[in-house]
């Protein structure tokens, strides 16, 4: 497991005004398991295609990236994101062999991204009197992945001259899909109290809906699932519920936590003016709190008594370097970066930490949780089948077997596509990498889905060789004993009746006679072939006595209690 590097010790905050960050970035992901309906003809399309082929119904517009589009849209930013990845992921991201009009079958990149450009602002209110913050929206997209059925939903704000508490409370609030409670006045608990979409002329296009208590409580007692808050249906939008009685060919459900997964960026003029629950309180999305030096954490001592070493990497945590006191704090669910307003080389957006934050930071986030959702899918998927299955029903247990293959099938081939342990070389992103990936427990996640697919697919494989074991006993059964009737006919070559120049009709008459009876003893023999199978055993079983065969041969037609 990556140890982080020992951080100095934090001063108590100082007497005077409280920290201001001059420049806040906020980077939600929502990670959604999208369930696309099958199209004429029962074929399935991916869902990007869907959303595509819905044209202006949608405001969604596929990305031509700056891979694919021109060469004045690629910047050196980019190039250094695309170095900082290995190979493998590398063709993850991008593709392979891409130019502009490539249509080369497996050239493309697995990933889909679709944004839209119809919200431009989001006016926030944290609590109830409190003054509204307005933030510009920088992106709103949806990446989708081919073969595995999620879709992320990734929306990235910014602000300026916010103060500290401000941007705790942003982190803390805004990505909240529906509200965890009320409080004794109907107030909702922990998430924004208002949210309002603005477009570019100011005009509010939709706003949240947290205080409706009751619409909330009577979605999950009927459909036992949560009511998706108004203002995040309205950003997915065509996409709707799986349990909205709305019509969609695209439909999401909820596979993680109703706390989205946050990446932030944050300029102070003196990083250091933190406090130790400054800094547990952004490393851990704890909100804000009391700022006095004894008051100050959110938790327990004991708790957070490693919190240093569990949560930051602090190799930029020093007065030295291009970007002086540059920490940054990862939870798995959370991504912190902290650093010096100052520094030019932490605000350059073409070369320096914004720009790595924004592009690097944010791809090896954004793999992590896509890992993590894609195994919660599949887990998904078999749950849902073993809830359909009904083994009185010879077509339920077909249809099972098919989800269980086919989710085997999908498995490897994200074991292949999409599962690497290391993204990259360069040390930063690699501890990052490490950091996230081992706080979202994806390794253990991993190794109990596997372990789960491959569980049902012995399953179906034992079933399969039991199935061949019972027709080879029934199949050897009827040999047998069909075997006494042809070599006592077949003596010698001796026929019984010698009807060979008997007329035609008499001839079918014969066959008729001798057919029927012949399909009837072997039809019935074949139901008899279990008890027959026990008989002949017993029969070979030289350690039985003659009584003992007797009364075997007599079980065939016993008829058996239930």
């Amino acid at each position: 497991m990556l140890q982080a590097a020992h951080t100095l010790p934090v001063a108590p905050a100082p007497a005077g005004p409280a920290p201001v960050v001059r420049h806040l970035r906020q980077v939600l992901l929502w990670p959604l398991r999208v369930m696309s309906t099958a199209a004429a003809g029962g074929t399935r399309q991916p869902p990007w295609q869907l959303l595509r082929d819905l044209g202006e119904a949608s405001p969604w517009r596929e990305v031509v990236d700056e891979y694919t589009g021109g060469s004045e849209a690629f910047h050196e930013r980019h190039y250094n994101e695309f170095v900082t990845f290995l190979p493998y992921v590398q063709r993850f991201l991008y593709g392979e062999g891409r130019a502009a009009g490539s249509t080369a079958p497996g050239s493309g990149s697995p990933m889909r991204v679709f944004r839209r450009h119809d919200l431009q602002r989001v006016r926030l209110v944290t609590r109830p009197g409190e003054a509204p913050v307005v933030l510009d929206l920088v992106h709103v997209d949806l990446y989708f992945f081919y073969d595995v059925d999620v879709v992320i939903l990734n929306l990235e704000v910014r602000g300026d001259e916010l103060s500290l508490a401000q941007a705790q409370e942003l982190l803390y609030r805004f990505g909240r899909a529906y509200p965890a409670g009320w409080d004794a006045h109907g107030q909702a608990l922990h998430c924004m109290h208002e949210v309002e979409w603005l477009d570019g002329e100011g005009r509010v296009l939709a706003r949240s809906d947290a205080q409706q208590r009751e619409a909330f409580l009577a979605h999950v007692c009927e459909h036992r699932a949560p009511r998706i808050a108004a203002h995040w249906a309205y950003v997915l939008e065509p996409l709707v519920p799986a349990y909205s009685d709305r019509e969609g060919a695209l439909r999401y459900r909820q596979i993680e936590y109703y706390r989205m997964p946050v990446m932030a960026y944050l300029a102070l003029d003196d990083p250091r003016a933190l406090t130790r629950g400054d800094f547990v309180r952004l490393g851990l999305v704890a909100g804000a709190g009391a700022r006095d030096a004894e008051a100050a954490l959110p938790y327990g001592e004991q708790h957070l008594a490693d919190f240093e070493q569990r949560y930051c990497y602090d190799r930029f945590w020093n007065d030295a370097g291009a970007a002086p006191n540059t920490r940054y704090l990862c939870s798995g669910h959370s991504l912190v970066v902290i650093g010096d307003a100052q520094s030019e080389f932490f605000g350059c957006r073409d070369r320096g930490v914004l720009a790595q934050f924004r592009h690097q930071h944010f791809m090896l986030f954004l793999i992590a949780h896509f890992q993590k959702a894609a195994l919660l899918m599949f887990s998904d998927r078999l749950v849902e089948a073993l809830k359909a299955l009904d083994v009185s029903d010879p077509a339920s247990v077909r249809r099972f077997k098919r989800a269980i293959r086919g989710s085997f099938e999908v498995f490897l081939r994200f074991t292949h596509r999409y599962w690497f342990h290391e993204v990259a070389e360069q040390a930063q992103a690699r501890a990052l990498f490490h950091l996230t990936a081992s706080h979202l427990d994806l390794d253990p996640l991993y190794r109990e889905v596997k372990e789960r697919i491959g569980d049902m697919n012995s399953y179906l494989d034992a079933d399969s060789l039991r199935r061949q074991a019972n027709t080879v006993v029934r199949l050897t059964v009827v040999t047998i004993f069909g075997l006494i009737g042809t070599v006592t006919t077949g003596f010698l070559g001796m026929n019984l009746l010698a009807e060979a120049d008997a007329s035609l009709p008499r001839k079918l008459w014969l066959f008729t006679l001798v057919f029927v009876p012949t399909i009837v003893l072997t039809m019935y023999t074949m139901v008899k072939s279990k008890r027959l199978s026990d008989f002949l055993d017993a029969v070979s079983d030289e350690r039985l006595s003659a009584w003992t065969k007797v009364k075997a041969f007599a079980a065939v037609w016993r008829r058996q209690a239930d």
